[in-house]
């Protein structure tokens, strides 16, 4: 018998597309260390790109709340030190980058979904714009 997989289940409900879905946590996890990666060299892609991409960090947070204890514990060490490497390179946005409705709606926070809020140091002239008009 086929052991139940949470994450799955929950990606495929959220209508995550099949490669996501069987990528699981740890897909998740190596999407963010490479979204980090892409930061790190200077995001050169637009604000749609780069929500997209927090869009798939904050998955990743959702995921780690019901995913079993051995692949959490597998992923949560890359996860931390992917965050530590990131955090080194955003600075605050100074607002949600959603919108501050969409926070409240979500209960997304500072402390608690920091992607949201913050935008990279180093990044292309169109996505520091359209984070600095909206």
């Amino acid at each position: 018998m086929k052991e139940k997989d949470p994450v799955g289940e929950f990606l495929r409900k959220r209508g995550c597309p099949e490669h996501v879905v069987r990528g699981g946590l740890r897909g998740l996890a190596e999407s963010w260390e490479e979204v980090v990666r892409s930061v790190e060299e200077g995001y050169g892609l637009g604000l749609d790109d780069y929500l997209n991409d927090m869009d798939g960090r904050q998955l990743l947070d959702e995921t780690l709340a019901i995913a079993p204890a051995e692949v959490k514990k597998t992923c949560l060490k890359r996860i931390r030190q992917a965050d530590s490497k990131m955090q080194k390179l955003v600075r605050p946005a100074g607002r949600c980058l959603w919108g501050d409705e969409t926070a409240r709606q979500e209960g997304w926070t500072l402390k608690k979904n920091w992607w949201y809020f913050s935008r990279p140091i180093e990044a292309g002239e169109d996505l520091l714009a359209e984070i600095e008009e909206d």
